[in-house]
């Protein structure tokens, strides 16, 4: 046999080797991420549940078709409808020590199963399955960089919002959707590439309290229009301060309306804090009020007050 058809036949034999090892590798992709479709909840920790659903039922006009209760018949989880896909979940409960009084936040995803292996994937710690919650909605959570508990929520047909779709939604509700929500962060770099490379969700503006150090990233879900805030610190306030920063945001498309149905209602006098409209450095018109154990809910218009938008802050972060 010829030197060169010894040449040609080990040539062959090498490439046919190549494509015997390869072979298992052909029929594996990598799993793309489902959609993140908007905010599902926000869960908050309260000392005082009667007290609470006062100031969400009485005064913001919210109502509470179901809770969750304990064995012994007391409310464990009382649920803030806002509307047939957001809620708010109340916790009857003090915070775990060190922490503030959120409880979590939690996103509606297209496929649960398939988020929970696209973040296995990603090198996010999961848990080894999806599970059904009490709500009868598919679900896991993780952890982001900074700890706070994320989670991700597939609904279904027979969970408990699609069972009271268009129902419990009265007239008197200050608010019709959650806006973003607000969180703590300190490794602004690290929640960047959780929230930003692996969720693929969008930043959209920055700003800053002071013009020296950052203050809030703006941060847009991958399919949808709702949005999560990162409250930035360089020092971690005391659990008991934290209520200011983790917050979740309402919007309304006349502030000075809604203060107004606010200061009418009998509930007001209770709450006796003063309703003050501002201009946010992001330009838009907003209203802080404070839950009874000092929680933020902002309502907020959704546009600029002068119509134009704010650019974004070029202030660095804080260490």
């Amino acid at each position: 046999m010829k030197k060169s058809h010894k040449l040609k036949i080990a040539t062959c034999l090498n490439l046919f080797l190549c494509v015997l090892l390869a072979s298992p590798l052909l029929g594996q992709t990598a799993t793309p991420r489902p959609k993140i479709l908007g905010i599902s909840h926000a869960g908050y920790f309260v000392s005082d549940l009667p007290k609470a659903l006062d100031f969400w039922h009485g005064l913001l006009g919210y109502d509470e078709p179901y809770d969750l209760r304990n064995p012994d018949g007391t409310v464990h989880i009382a649920f803030i409808k806002i509307n047939d896909h957001q809620h708010i979940e109340l916790f009857n409960q003090q915070p775990p020590a060190g922490s503030g009084h959120l409880s979590h936040i939690a996103f509606t995803v297209s496929n649960a199963e398939q988020m929970r292996t696209y973040l296995a994937s990603k090198g996010v710690p999961v848990g080894a399955k999806v599970g059904k919650g009490k709500t009868g909605d598919l679900n896991f959570e993780v952890k982001d960089p900074d700890g706070n508990l994320v989670e991700f929520v597939e609904p279904q047909s027979d969970g408990m919002e699609a069972k009271n779709a268009g129902k419990f939604l009265p007239a008197t509700r200050i608010s019709d959707a959650v806006y973003h929500l607000g969180f703590l962060v300190g490794k602004s770099d690290k929640s960047i590439a959780f929230y930003g490379d692996i969720l693929g969700f969008r930043e959209f503006w920055r700003g800053s309290s002071k013009g020296t150090i950052l203050s809030w990233i703006d941060m847009r879900v991958t399919d949808g229009q709702d949005y999560v805030e990162f409250m930035l610190y360089s020092e971690l306030a005391a659990p008991d301060k934290r209520g200011g920063s983790e917050h979740t945001s309402l919007v309304v498309p006349d502030l000075a309306k809604s203060i107004a149905i606010l200061e009418a209602r009998p509930a007001y006098k209770t709450y006796a804090k003063p309703l003050e409209s501002h201009t946010g450095v992001n330009g838009q018109r907003q209203v802080n009020l404070f839950d009874p154990d000092g929680t933020r809910v902002e309502l907020m218009e959704p546009f600029t007050a002068s119509g134009k938008p704010v650019p974004p802050s070029t202030a660095p972060p804080p260490h």
